[in-house]
Formats: structure tokens, sequence, C-alpha cells
């Protein structure tokens, strides 16, 4: 993904996976949650508060407990979400371009309706 811009909404993620030392699955898993990565820092403090479990095993376990599984069925990092939405919208893009040079010649109901 050289070059390519990741949205802000997704580069928070990014930021949030480097300042807490998570994997790519746990990311995913705090998405799945609907956690909010601008809150992590209240939820990841268990040397000031040592009755806290740390962070990365916190999430695992609420994931676990609200999905009855330990890990999602496909982990995905944001960088590759990012390419792969990039991919979707070009081929929809290239699809409905074909679909239009292909309806070009042929009157929309519009048309037809200022002709009559």
């Amino acid at each position: 993904m050289s070059g390519k811009r990741i949205p802000d909404h997704l580069q928070i993620w990014v930021d949030a996976r480097k300042r807490f030392h998570l994997s790519h699955a746990q990311i995913q898993m705090a998405r799945g949650l609907g956690l909010n990565p601008k809150k992590f820092g209240k939820l990841a403090n268990e040397n000031q508060e040592s009755w806290k479990v740390p962070f990365p095993q916190f999430i695992e376990r609420l994931y676990r407990k609200r999905f009855k599984r330990d890990r999602p069925t496909e982990v995905m990092s944001i960088e590759e979400k990012v390419e792969m939405d990039r991919r979707k919208t070009l081929s929809k893009r290239a699809k409905k371009a074909t679909e239009h040079e292909h309806n070009s010649g042929e009157p929309t109901s519009l048309n037809r309706k200022e002709k009559e």
C-alpha cells in the first residue's frame, strides 16, 4: 500500500495498535466489540491500577464472552481492509462505467418522457 492514505476513522485504530502494542487480531476484536480507541488510555492503565487485567487480555476476554470464540474467523489488518475496500470501490466504478457505456445508446425512461 505504498503511498495510499488510510482514512482518519481507521488511522485512529492504526495509532492505537502501535501505542498499546496490540496485534491485528486484538484490534479487530476491539472494533467488533465497538470499543472506542480514544478511550483505550483509561482501560490500559494496569500499571497504575494493579487490579486491572492487561489490556490485550481484557479485549480477548470480552471478545470470548460476547462471541463465544477466541479469535475472529478471518484476521485482517487495517491496511489490508483499506486496500480491499479500495479495490472493491474501483471494481464497482468500472462495472458502473461499462454498464453506462452499454446503456448510453438506449433511451432511458426520462428520455422517453421528454420525446412524447
